[in-house]
């Protein structure tokens, strides 16, 4: 039988990480995270890294597509939080940013990792960026980079 199966190191990967600016208080603990992944665990060159500032989690789908159809990037990581709140923003706003961060992925055929939080409130937000529930920004830049590693491999196969 035989099995692919994805590894984290990627050392020539080139990454792009785009993260809202909106709940940065939030979002740069996710960045800190999904940085420290990708050099120290990935052991991607700082110099394959770049980081792209949008202004939140709505206006991540548009952003991850120009990056994507660029073709200079091998992975990107998409990083926001959206906190409900007492309207109905939260379900358009969140709603949006998942699908079409999906629909980047499989239009462009590019690995686009999903750590844009969904939290009913912010100390679920901070649970998820480091602390009690681990670093969602560190997870979305490791699955990123398996996602190189295994799509690299099916090409091969």
């Amino acid at each position: 039988m035989k099995v692919l199966e994805g590894m984290v190191a990627a050392p020539n990967a080139k990454i792009a990480v785009v993260i809202a600016r909106f709940n940065s208080f939030i979002n740069e603990s996710l960045l800190e995270g999904a940085l420290d992944a990708l050099k120290r665990i990935g052991q991607v060159k700082e110099e394959n890294i770049t980081l792209v500032r949008a202004p939140g989690a709505y206006e991540l789908p548009l952003v991850t597509r120009r990056l994507a159809d660029s073709k200079k990037y091998d992975a990107i990581v998409a990083l926001g939080t959206v906190i409900r709140g007492g309207t109905a923003h939260f379900e358009y706003v969140a709603g949006e940013a998942s699908s079409g961060l999906g629909q980047v992925a499989m239009q462009a055929e590019v690995p686009v990792a999903f750590g844009v939080l969904t939290t009913e409130n912010i100390e679920q937000a901070i649970e998820r960026a480091g602390t009690k529930a681990g670093n969602k920004g560190a997870e979305a830049a490791l699955v990123a980079l398996e996602m190189v590693n295994l799509l690299a491999q099916i090409d091969k196969a």
